[in-house]
């Protein structure tokens, strides 16, 4: 019962528990990081297979393969296939009418491999982190037990009773590792022993320095009060010295956590505003590039996977240059590639996905049932005009121009002016014969036919 209420008490593990962790430990050396490191990363491989072998993630880009259709592609063939049926007085029954069927959306294999090296990296960014806190908190401790030694022995006091008497008062996170120091040396070890053994418990370099001088002035003559109180005080100096320069190092992290920000700004701009603007150029040509090749480019995943691949190596340089350790690049990695990917989801990759389709009416203004000769563009270019439903103009609207069975459209695609107009100049085929030349928005196509004859 009185073991029960100790436990209780201090809220520690049951006996049984903590002595066969402890039995672990001895048998088979059990590291820190192989909790901090290996369970991670086994858990983020596990995951990656696991998405692969269930058939939830797709290789590749967002359409899953080159034979597969987006549903909004569906949607739009579907419509087009009622509307000639309406044109040519024909029916649909109802098993002709294709049903849409919802696919199970699929996640990319770059998602899945940026949710994996999160979890991968994560435990152990923070936890070296929070390491270095405690060893840091420990060190300043460190050098108040050194002065509270030196006055133990102006007081008349010896090493070994020094330490012994120290263990009896409150010295915060050390109090575990003096006590049982204190125990070393009542059991028979000596001072040299026992202190090099809480030096390395507490895991410092820089406490192990001052430990091998603590020791080396107890063996010496002289004042060994005095070499231990200015110790205490060497140790203080270093210790302020690497908070100085850590507080001046701060001001490069803002500046790298900022140019991550000014980059995704970038990318974002770039994506929303600038390329659309390029595509309407090109499509005239621009610099040798076509409207048509540069729809076809996937800038908006090149940017994602650029700013990902940025916050990761930027949170690693952020480490290397404050810190001096690349491991402790870590835990800014996680911040930033997580902060990115969640700002990737609700803004850049939603802004990349297209319009959707829009209810419009589209006409043919001038330009119709045109006569020209084979292979030569027409007399005249084709004007059409889009609306709302209710006659309003769309502006800023995109039109797709086609002619069928051969021939060109230039341009292929055209963003109507402030009165909902678009304009194309088109070029017959080689071979005689009516051409249909369609417009098309969103779900609605205007026809018209142009007549090639020879020359």
């Amino acid at each position: 019962m009185a073991s029960q209420r100790k436990h209780a008490k201090s809220g520690s593990l049951p006996g049984g528990i903590t002595l066969f962790i402890e039995r672990l430990r001895l048998r088979y050396d059990l590291k820190r990081e192989y909790f901090t490191i290996g369970v991670p990363v086994a858990v983020a491989l596990l995951f990656i297979a696991g998405m692969l072998l269930s058939g939830m993630t797709q290789i590749g880009g967002d359409d899953g393969g080159g034979d597969q259709k987006s549903d909004r592609q569906k949607a739009y063939e579907e419509l087009l296939r009622q509307e000639e049926a309406e044109e040519q007085g024909v029916e649909l029954t109802p098993e002709e009418v294709e049903e849409p069927q919802e696919e199970e959306e699929k996640i990319g294999i770059d998602h899945v491999l940026i949710i994996a090296t999160l979890v991968a990296i994560t435990p152990y960014g923070f936890d070296i982190t929070l390491q270095k806190m405690r060893r840091r908190k420990k060190e300043e401790l460190y050098t108040e037990f050194l002065f509270k030694l030196s006055e133990m022995m102006r007081g008349g006091l010896d090493p070994i009773k020094s330490v012994m008497e120290l263990a009896k008062t409150d010295l915060g996170a050390l109090d575990t590792d003096v006590r049982v120091c204190a125990n070393s040396m009542k059991f028979g070890k000596s001072f040299e022993e026992a202190m090099k053994q809480m030096a390395k418990n507490l895991d410092s370099e820089l406490i192990a320095r001052y430990t091998e001088l603590v020791i080396q002035a107890s063996y010496s003559g002289g004042s060994v009060a005095d070499l231990i109180l200015k110790s205490s005080e060497d140790m203080r100096g270093i210790l302020g010295i690497e908070r100085e320069k850590e507080g001046n190092l701060r001001q490069y992290v803002a500046i790298f956590y900022m140019a991550q920000g000014i980059i995704f700004f970038i990318a974002y701009t770039l994506n929303t505003s600038l390329l659309p603007f390029f595509s309407d150029v090109g499509s005239s040509g621009f610099g040798g590039i076509g409207g048509a090749e540069i729809a076809e480019i996937d800038f908006t995943q090149g940017f994602f996977h650029l700013i990902m691949l940025n916050a990761l190596l930027g949170g690693l340089i952020i480490g290397k240059i404050s810190e001096g350790d690349v491991r402790y690049g870590l835990k800014h990695a996680t911040i930033l590639v997580g902060g990115c990917y969640v700002a990737s989801l609700l803004m850049l990759l939603p802004a990349g996905a297209g319009e959707e389709l829009i209810e419009a009416n589209v006409t043919i203004i001038s330009g119709f049932d045109q006569e020209g000769l084979v292979g030569l563009p027409l007399k005249e270019p084709i004007v059409v005009s889009a609306t709302d439903l209710e006659g309003n103009p769309l502006s800023r609207t995109t039109v797709t121009f086609g002619i069928d069975p051969g021939g060109s459209v230039e341009p292929e695609t055209v963003k109507t002016n402030e009165k909902g107009e678009a304009t194309v100049r088109v070029t017959l085929g080689a071979t005689e014969g009516t051409y249909a030349v369609s417009a098309t928005v969103g779900a609605t196509t205007a026809r018209t036919t142009a007549v090639a004859m020879g020359g």
